[in-house]
């Protein structure tokens, strides 16, 4: 692995996570100047980022700026100042567990989205759990990781209950076609990015089975009353959900086949099964585990969430697709701003 060059003050900012979105996070912070080290425990991605400046694995044919260093070695990025989680959802618990005795502390910016299964914890409270002394921020917000790696404009929300911390994080990111946006609702902004890989889906399998834009506006519009629902229910701030994090990144996701959850859903609605879908991918759809977590959470809490109870029916429960739609189109009538 290539030494580590530290440049005077400048800021060492580690992320945890060589997928697609922690490499194109480490080009944006790279690009302002930030010593930028990012751990992976693929071999392959380390080798490729450090030799051929690109990860082929995950975002082929992107070159990377030759500074970005990356390693399979938890101690090399023990001297961040700051450090973003980049990491399915539900694997945040055992990828951040190993780093607590090195960066407990340490401010720390969450780039997960989702709803932990096994306890409906959000991913702030899960870091929360795991690393309890660090300093917490979210980043989510409309983004392809491509298109930020390529540096094409986009705009993202960093929220922390802590405003210092949160202007921080969007001082390190921020750069002419990264725009960061400060905001002090978490978990408002958590819940956007969760709630809408679910709808995503949903919209997907609308697509898929040729339901026409009608039934697809009008699901995705449902959708985000779903999503202010269970935000009431949680504590969000309802503005947060009309934002960046929530509006914004909705739309983007249910509006491109190129979204994992959308195409996941298309796939289905075509005819396919989850586990065929599923077993040609290398990446994660978030949607299919928060449709569970959000559905099972619903129930407990006496949430009416049609749309997402639907998606977890067809993904986990084996329900018909068909059956399922008419299931939605038969229930009752009532006030939309129910």
């Amino acid at each position: 692995m290539p030494g580590r060059v530290k440049h005077g003050s400048m800021t060492r900012l580690a992320i945890i996570g060589g997928g697609a979105w922690g490499t194109a996070l480490a080009a944006v912070a790279r690009a302002g100047g930030a010593d930028t080290m990012l751990w992976a425990r693929n071999a392959d991605v380390v080798a490729d980022i450090n030799t051929l400046h690109e990860n082929r694995l995950y975002l082929p044919g992107i070159a990377l700026d030759p500074a970005i260093v990356a390693t399979d070695d938890r101690a090399a990025i023990a001297d961040a100042d700051l450090v973003l989680l980049v990491c399915p959802a539900q694997a945040v618990r055992d990828v951040l567990a190993p780093f607590v005795p090195l960066l407990s502390g340490r401010p720390l910016a969450i780039a997960a989205k989702g709803v932990e299964i096994a306890t409906f914890a959000l991913m702030s409270e899960v870091v929360a759990d795991v690393m309890p002394e660090s300093p917490l921020a979210v980043i989510s917000g409309p983004t392809f990781a491509d298109e930020v790696a390529r540096g094409l404009p986009t705009a993202v929300t960093v929220a922390a209950d802590d405003p210092a911390i949160a202007r921080r994080f969007a001082a390190a990111l921020a750069r002419p076609a990264f725009r960061p946006y400060v905001a002090g609702d978490v978990i408002g902004v958590e819940i956007g990015g969760a709630l809408k890989n679910v709808i995503a889906i949903a919209a997907g399998i609308v697509t898929g089975r040729g339901l026409g834009e009608n039934a697809r506006a009008a699901l995705i519009t449902r959708g985000v009353a779903e999503m202010a629902r269970y935000g009431r229910a949680r504590g969000a701030r309802p503005e947060t959900l009309m934002g960046l994090s929530g509006l914004g990144d909705l739309m983007l996701t249910c509006s491109s086949p190129r979204s994992r959850n959308t195409s996941l859903g298309i796939a289905l609605g075509e005819g396919r099964t989850l586990a065929e879908i599923l077993g040609g991918r290398r990446t994660v759809s978030e949607g299919v585990a928060t449709a569970r977590a959000v559905a099972a959470e619903a129930r407990r809490r006496d949430l009416d969430l049609p749309v997402i109870q639907a998606v977890d029916q067809i993904l986990h429960q084996g329900a018909g697709i068909d059956d399922t739609i008419a299931g939605l189109l038969a229930r009752p009538l009532k006030n939309e701003g129910e």
